[in-house]
This record gives structure tokens, sequence and C-alpha cells, in this order.
């Protein structure tokens, strides 16, 4: 892939680079400093900037990391390597500075810039206490402060709640680029895939859509009244996860509770026609769990679960830990829907029964009282939603990114892919939240959503399959957020194949393609890839 930032990437610096490169105060050409966030680059930014050149020698902006912005929960809508991208692409700007504490104060206090630059806000009503701050620090060392004049103020914030910039495109590439991937090792990564064995274990669910009409209602109750048209039944719960899974090439082992009705013989025909070897327990005890959405004109108007959620007795529980335990496989996922088999009491000993050197990962779909995905402890890869996440650290009000480092602490995952529903994913990847490369944001490659059920089944099928296939949380973050687009736009649980992955792959090549070929008035979609 070409590198579509190295033209700029020269400018961007460490503190350390910076120092070198301009040596320290007192120095003989004039260095002036602005610091801010700079999500979204307005007019206001440019007449700051231009100000601050006109002041000096040479141009710095430090801008603040990702994980110390805290307004909105999905700020900031561009990540800091893009940000410091747009910045030095600026002829005024001279080097860029991607800031990793909570203030400026601390590389203030080391590169000593000879002014450090302030929009005319932070003065206008009285000076704020940070501000202030900056101010006694930077004449400590016989600095100077300097406001830009300010006939106009504009607020990122402000901009951004009229209308959330789209920039899918341009973060994929730039997170692509940083990380030295190429849509070609995403189709590579997909065809190895076969070579992988599964041993999925959780919950199936038999979603039904009734179709119907509406004619009509009683008058004197609040009934309404529809005409029967259709059922469609699909596997759905742990074991569309399987079909995804065989889908997508791998070699599936299904352990699953089932109930003694037809709802079992429906799942083990499907499943068998997949590909996937179910080896299902059977508990008489229980109905086979099934969940009917009575629709109308496209509008649920109804659900009827028929369901027992009370746990699993411990002889199927011995059962279970035994055919985890017995079954070659590379890889085991848990997929808790919180109806029998996964509870605080089953998890340690399902847990302590995967062999050693398995990969161990875990999905929760229950964002309620039953269901807590921090029960799961030590895997290498969990996937749970932003509403499970906050239910299950009682936190609704954290921004994205340390609610994502709260919970991969709490869990003591190797790697958590955190789903935003149609905001994307946010990966984190290791405990050093710290540092840059802690977290990356992938947005949602959805077109046309027709239907958002089973989506995050399809991204936990490839996201594991490509983390075992390339070792790299990158790629598989892609290709799991590429196969629960590739979900919404169908209708219905549908097992997703490797084929419609390719084919939105390609998509978002050409479209990559061509965004880049506007700018550069060639045609580089070659460049972008190795085939």
């Amino acid at each position: 892939m070409i590198d579509i930032f190295s033209q700029y990437r020269h400018k961007i610096k460490t503190i350390d680079e910076l120092t070198r490169e301009v040596g320290l105060f007192p120095r003989e050409k004039k260095v002036i400093m602005c610091h801010g966030v700079f999500d979204v680059v307005h007019p206001g930014h440019m007449r700051h900037l231009l100000f601050a050149k006109s002041k000096a020698d040479t141009l710095v902006v430090s801008i603040t990391a990702d994980k110390h912005i805290y307004k909105g929960y999905d700020r900031p809508h561009v990540p800091q390597n893009l940000r410091a991208a747009n910045l030095a692409a600026f002829e005024m700007v001279d080097y860029v500075l991607i800031d990793t504490n909570p203030t400026p104060l601390q590389n203030i206090a080391v590169f000593k810039p000879d002014y450090f630059a302030k929009g005319y806000e932070y003065v206008s009503d009285g000076m704020p206490q940070k501000t202030s701050e900056e101010a006694d620090l930077v004449s400590s060392y016989g600095g100077e402060i300097i406001f830009t004049s300010g006939d106009i103020v504009y607020s990122s914030s402000s901009l951004i709640n009229l209308a959330p910039p789209q920039l899918r495109l341009e973060k994929l590439l730039a997170l692509m680029t940083d990380q030295g991937v190429t849509f070609q090792e995403l189709r590579e990564t997909l065809s190895k895939f076969s070579k992988f064995r599964v041993h999925v274990v959780g919950d199936t669910i038999v979603d039904s859509y009734t179709q119907t009409t509406m004619i009509g209602g009683y008058t004197k109750t609040p009934t309404m009244s529809v005409r029967f048209e259709e059922r469609r039944d699909f596997i759905g719960g742990a074991g569309i996860v399987a079909q995804h899974l065989r889908a997508a090439g791998a070699q599936v082992v299904f352990s699953t509770v089932l109930g003694q009705d037809k709802f079992k013989d429906f799942v083990l025909k499907g499943l068998k026609e997949s590909g996937v070897d179910c080896r299902p327990i059977i508990d008489t005890t229980r109905p086979t769990t099934h969940k009917n959405a009575i629709v109308a004109a496209n509008y649920r108007l109804l659900k009827i679960d028929t369901l027992d959620n009370s746990s699993i007795s411990d002889h199927i529980l011995q059962e279970l830990s035994q055919l985890i335990r017995n079954t070659p496989t590379d890889v085991v996922i848990f997929s808790d829907l919180r109806h029998g088999i996964f509870n605080r009491r089953t998890i340690p000993e399902l847990s302590s029964a995967i062999p050693d050197g398995v990969y161990r990962v875990a999905d929760s779909q229950v964002a309620s009282r039953w269901g807590n995905i921090t029960e799961f402890q030590n895997f290498d890869l969990v996937t749970p939603n932003e509403r499970e996440a906050r239910f299950a650290l009682a936190d609704q009000d954290s921004g994205i990114r340390p609610l994502a480092a709260n919970l991969y602490d709490k869990t003591h995952c190797k790697t958590l892919i955190l789903k935003l529903g149609d905001r994307g994913v946010i990966t984190c990847q290791h405990n050093r939240h710290e540092d840059l490369d802690s977290f990356f944001v992938v947005d949602s490659f959805v077109d046309r959503a027709i239907d958002a059920v089973g989506a995050g089944d399809a991204l936990l099928a490839y996201a594991t399959l490509a983390i075992l296939a390339s070792d790299s949380n990158v790629i598989a973050t892609i290709l799991g957020s590429i196969a629960a687009a590739c979900e919404c736009e169908c209708d219905g649980n549908i097992p997703i194949t490797p084929e419609r992955v390719l084919a939105k792959i390609n998509a978002v090549e050409k479209q990559s393609c061509y965004e880049w070929d506007k700018t550069k008035n060639k045609n580089v979609c070659e460049s972008l890839s190795l085939a």
C-alpha cells in the first residue's frame, strides 16, 4: 500500500525529536507552540495558526492524544494519527507533536517554546485556571504567552454536534498505513481460515419472524388485529456463530444444550446441512429457546419468547466440561446469551476445562441483569457491545476510551473489541493505556442497513479467525467489521461467506482509490494493494 501520509510524516515528532530539531531555550530562531484537540480544523483554527506563525520562525502544533479527550462519548471523531497528518499538511505548520500527557504543561517545561499561543477566547472573559498555569510556567523560564486575535470564535464541538464528520475511509487508510496493512493482506487472511479448528460452546436460539398484515383493532379494548402471512425460522444465538465460522471455512464443533422438541430437530438439521459438527446435550426439562417476533409492515409489534433461563444441572455442566476438555481445537469460543449454560456458578468450571495453548474467546450478548462480561477472566479476546460494557462496569457516563480501558483491565483479556453499533468498534490491545497504540477505531462499513440482527455474531466469527490467521488485531478488527456490515445488509441472520466479505473489501478499496485519485489526479489503485 502506498503511504498516503509519507510526504507529511517528517513533520510529526516526539518531544525528544522536536528538542533535537529546534534546540532548547534560549535559541536563535524563535519557536511558537499552539496546543489543542483539533478534532475538526475550522476557519478559527486557521486564523489562530496563521497569526501564531507570523510571530516566530517555527510553528509547533501540539495535539491532545486520543486517550485524554473526554468531550462526548465518541470524541475524538478523528484519531490522533489522522489529526496529526491533517495539521502537518498545512504549509504554515513546521512540526506536529502528539502530546501523551493530559495537559501541555509537561512538554512546555521540557521544550520551552519562546512563545505559547492561545486563542482570544481564553482571556476575553478572564483567564481560566488552566491557562493561568500555562502562563506562569511559560514566564518562569523567560518565555511569553500570546493571545491570538479573536473577532470570530468557532467551536469544533458545536460543528461536530451539528453533523459528525464522515471520515470512514480516511480513518481506515490512516490506520492501515500506520500498521503497514494492505487490502491484499485482508484477502490473503481470508484464504487461511480453512486450516483452523473451532469449538463453539453456547446457548442456541431459534429466531422466528412471523410476517403479518394489519387488519385493524377492537374499539372497546386496545387489541390489534393482524392476519398471518408467513413465518421464517433461523438458527440464532451460538448456533449462528458456529454457522458463520463454518461458512468462513473453518472446521467447527458446536456444543450446546437443546430441549426435546421440534426446534431441536430444526437446529440439528440446519447445522448438519451447513457442515457444523453439533454435539448436543438434550435436556428434557427445558425447551429449546425460541424467540418469535411478530412483524407488520416492517415494524416489530411483539416478541414471544419460549425459554427457561435456569442454570444447567451439575450433570450437564460435567458433560459440557468433558466436551471442552476432550475436543481437539485451535480455539474455544464461549457465546453467552444467559439461557442456562453460562452463569457465575458454571463459568469458572467451563473456563478451566479449556486445554492449555488453546485460544480463548468470550462474547456476551446480554445487556441485562442476568449477564456480565467481566465474569470471563483472562481470555484472549472478548467482544461485548457498549451497553453490555456499561452494565458490567455500572458506568453510564465515561467516554468510550476510558470505558474500554476499564473493561480491558477488569477482564484481564489480551484483546478487547468493543462494539458501538452504527458507530463501528474500538479495539484495545494492551494495558499500557498511556501509549499511543493502546486503542484504535474502525468505523462501520454498512452502506445500507436492512437488519442489524446478527452483526455481532459475524464480527465475532471473522475477527476470531483473522487473529488466528494473521496475529494482527488491526486485520481482525477490519475483517470482523466488514463481516458485520455484510450481515447488516441482508434480511435475517444469514451465515456470511468469504465471497461476500471479499466483495465488500473490493468495494471499499475501489472507493478508497477513487477518493485518493481525486487528490492525486492519477490512478493509484494498483499501488494501494500488493496484488
